[in-house]
């Protein structure tokens, strides 16, 4: 089945936005939805005129969200039960208030009043104003509780399931897509579990309840209420098409918006080096500009839409007034049939017009949940085999026999490398970028597994030890140092989360990172911003490195440990890694070829492949590759 064709937007941009524009656009068209748009802020509006994002699997994911419901059936059914008690409570209303009137009777310029009904009629309404509003009450307590214990327990289980996911996951996936389901997605669920569910139910029995009390009010007044519902459905069917079109490109304009904000923002060391800075202005404005006009046409043709069912609305209920009068005046029926029957009208229309909106948020809720369960049901880190054993001591031998690894089929990066390490000794990798340094000792560290080979510790191939107990026999530092939000201390810390503040302050000190940190204006107990963003990197470095020092492993892995200090930091850093590489085994990674002059073997490898090794003075008499890589940092030593 063809989809209709999209209303053609006329957007005024450039040709590097157009075409992005386009892309989203198109894949919205094709139900997977805006990301970019929604995730990045697509701002709020009348549920039938948003772009609705569909569920592939509308139907599993509903089970499944039952599923994670089904704890709670007790909670739920009493809901629902609140939800019918206060249905029926606003049906009794218009009947209540119809005897009421009935109660006045006009007889030759005189009202005579039945006192008693009236009464009666109007404790009767009271008593159902004041129920319905007890039960509003405690329908929005429960659903709100049971809305948010699910998410809870959503969010809870969707992060402890991120935990156990191999890299390999990570690396296909940008950090906004995985942060979109963890908060958007969810946010949606409970947005819908809490509000959608329950006035999609109560708005379905008000339909109906409304429409049987019509019937047995009147048939002929019924039927006269109907005239103005199909052309209440056309003016929906013709203009929604249009509106949901305008906003699409609203909120595509909305997240290019956001993220050209969010680009120049983290990025303005380069734009002010550059001179951007007007440049970026005028790019804004554009973008700025195209929202502006998109959102105006999408608000105004929205716009139309509400007046005009109140128009059609109030021409049913000026029908229903002049033919209701009619009939009174044949004595069919009374004046206060007739002000019921208007206000079960009303009760009619309201979910008419709300239903579809609903369902719509409920299809965006369930879209939502699959994509949530999607992530749920990848697949997790490998197992530990069931023959597992973990090492008394750990010795720090280590052995790669032919191992070969690559990150995408047909583009190896390892190639039969094969290295053994005796307790002890330190190795330096070094090479060009891409050669597969960085890839050993993540092997090494089993965030990925090898296509081919073997690597052992202690003469145990580390796919027969706990993770948890290999990783705890090492300690890294990354080329891209991460801190987290907290003090100095929490962050030193991370290293071994049960030492003591003595030992945290101790690591400082090996790593050389006491003397700055007691410039800080409360020393350890500083809080970091985001990353250590008020810090050097080389200060973050530092951090890094006592971290890795707290945790006193038998393998040392310094991946560029001192690539991003100065020279004087780095002869401090230097010193303490003397300290404290003494008695363990190292892999050292680095291009700053000064730091690894004193290593007992350094792996020269190019292309995934080791081709020169040994001693530096080994090396050097060859004048090969680590001859002809001293040479090279030589001479640009010299130029600067």
């Amino acid at each position: 089945m063809t989809e209709p064709k999209k209303p053609a937007l006329e957007l005024q941009l450039p040709p590097r936005w157009q075409a992005l524009v386009e892309r989203t656009m198109a894949a919205d068209a094709k139900g997977g939805g805006s990301r970019q748009g929604r995730h990045m802020g697509g701002g709020g509006h009348h549920g039938m005129h948003r772009q609705v994002v569909r569920a592939r699997d509308a139907r599993g994911s509903f089970l499944r969200l039952l599923r994670a419901l089904r704890g709670r059936t007790l909670w739920l059914l009493v809901m629902f039960a609140l939800v019918i008690s206060g249905t029926c409570l606003s049906l009794l209303s218009p009947l209540f208030l119809g005897r009421a009137i009935d109660a006045l009777k006009v007889v030759k310029n005189e009202v005579p009043v039945d006192m008693d009904v009236l009464w009666r009629m109007l404790l009767f309404l009271l008593l159902v104003y004041v129920g319905n509003t007890v039960v509003s009450f405690l329908q929005g307590w429960l659903s709100a509780k049971i809305s948010q214990d699910t998410v809870c327990e959503l969010r809870r289980d969707l992060f402890a399931k991120l935990q156990t996911l191999p890299l390999t996951f990570f690396d296909g996936r940008t950090h906004g897509e995985i942060l979109s389901r963890m908060t958007n997605d969810i946010e949606i669920v409970a947005q819908v579990l809490s509000r959608g569910v329950v006035h999609f139910f109560g708005s379905v029995i008000t339909l109906f309840g409304a429409l049987a009390s019509m019937l047995l009010l009147s048939g002929r007044l019924t039927l006269t209420a109907m005239v103005t519902v199909p052309f209440c459905f056309l003016l929906t069917k013709l203009v929604a098409k249009r509106i949901r079109a305008y906003f699409l490109a609203q909120q595509t304009m909305l997240g290019l918006l956001n993220g050209h904000i969010e680009e120049i923002i983290s990025a303005q060391k380069t734009v002010k080096a550059f001179n951007h800075e007007e440049q970026a202005i005028a790019d804004f404005a554009i973008l700025n500009q195209e929202l502006r006009r998109t959102g105006i046409r999408a608000r105004i043709l929205s716009g139309i839409v509400p007046p005009l069912m109140n128009l059609l609305n109030n021409i049913g209920y000026a029908l229903l007034a002049g033919y209701g009068g009619w009939l009174a005046m044949q004595g069919d029926i009374t004046i206060g049939v007739i002000a019921a029957f208007i206000q079960y009208t009303r009760q009619f229309s309201r979910p008419v017009n709300e239903i579809a909106n609903q369902y719509n948020d409920i299809q965006s809720a369930l879209a939502g949940a699959e994509r949530v369960f999607a992530m749920m049901d990848e697949e997790p880190e490998p197992a530990d085999a069931p023959d597992v054993q973990s090492l008394a001591t750990v010795r720090g031998e280590l052995s790669f026999d032919n191992v070969c690894f690559s990150y995408k089929d047909g583009e190896p990066v390892l190639r039969d490398f094969t290295l053994q390490v005796q307790p002890g000794q330190k190795i330096a990798l070094v090479g060009s970028t891409g050669a597969g340094k960085t890839t050993v000792v993540s092997l090494l560290m089993r965030f990925y597994e090898p296509r081919q080979g073997r690597i052992c510790l202690d003469g145990v191939p580390i796919t027969q030890l706990p993770r948890q107990c290999l990783r705890q026999a090492m300690a890294m530092v990354l080329q891209d140092t991460q801190l987290f939000s907290g003090t100095v201390r929490d962050n030193i810390r991370y290293g071994r989360l049960e030492s003591s503040d003595a030992e945290v302050e101790a690591a400082a000190r090996t790593a050389g990172a006491d003397a700055f940190i007691s410039r800080l204006p409360q020393g350890y107990d500083t809080i970091l911003s985001e990353n250590g963003g008020n810090l050097s990197q080389g200060q973050r470095q530092l951090l890094s490195i006592a971290r890795a020092v707290l945790a006193d492993p038998p393998v040392l892995i310094l991946d560029e440990a001192t690539s991003n200090v100065d020279t004087r930091t780095e002869m401090c850093v230097q010193r303490a890694m003397i300290h404290l590489m003494k008695g363990r085994t190292c892999l050292v990674i680095a291009h700053r070829l000064s730091t690894i002059r004193d290593a007992d073997v350094i792996l020269v490898m190019a292309g995934g492949r080791i081709v020169e090794r040994g001693a530096r003075r080994e090396l050097l008499a060859l004048r090969g590759a680590y001859w002809q890589l001293e040479q090279s940092q030589a001479a640009l030593l010299s130029a600067e």
